[in-house]
């Protein structure tokens, strides 16, 4: 059972597909946390050498999602503003274009292709499990849905901690998790 003040927190016990989307969205929140409630000042801080921003973590995490669940998944034609970018001569746009946007701008993407990755990958469990074959292969094999999610987690995981590092640069911002009863005004977990 999942607490009313922590809905993030994957299930203690549960089947292989909760287990997994439980994680990814403990680290989808982890991050929002993480980048939430910051003008254009926070989402722009740098430390150190690294070019990584908030505010390109969160566009560049959008286009991670959007990837997923709809080229990867189903060969689908990815998401505007994705499907416009030259990605052989910008391969960091979303990185680097994220500098001209706006937090409003920045978070809507981000919270928007959210919840489209949420239904889409609903529907798609609903439609054959965790084992079935999905578009995206590798010289002939196609991955499954399990590959693709845990492939998701791990970008989450690798850019969470980039944000954590980042947030505690600019306001001190720590923890592991968002304390109880956090609430995003934007974002929202089901």
């Amino acid at each position: 059972m999942t607490s009313s003040a922590t809905p993030w927190e994957p299930p203690l016990a549960g089947t292989e597909a909760e287990q997994l989307i439980g994680a990814l969205e403990r680290l989808r929140t982890t991050f929002r946390w993480k980048a939430d409630d910051l003008d254009s000042a926070g989402l722009a801080v740098r430390i150190g050498a690294s070019a990584l921003t908030l505010g390109g973590l969160l566009k560049h995490l959008a286009r991670a999602e959007d990837e997923m669940f709809t080229a990867k998944l189903s060969g689908a034609p990815v998401s505007p503003p994705w499907d416009t970018v030259d990605w052989k001569t910008a391969p960091d746009w979303d990185f680097e274009s994220a500098a001209a946007d706006t937090p409003e701008q920045l978070y809507a993407l981000w919270d928007r292709t959210i919840e489209r990755s949420r239904a889409t990958l609903a529907a798609t469990l609903a439609a054959g499990g965790l084992d079935q074959s999905v578009h995206l292969n590798w010289d002939g094999d196609h991955l499954s849905l399990r590959r693709l999610l845990c492939d998701l987690i791990e970008e989450y995981g690798r850019h969470t901690g980039h944000a954590d590092l980042i947030r505690e640069a600019v306001d001190g911002r720590v923890g592991e998790d968002p304390p109880p009863g956090w609430r995003s005004a934007e974002y929202q977990r089901p």
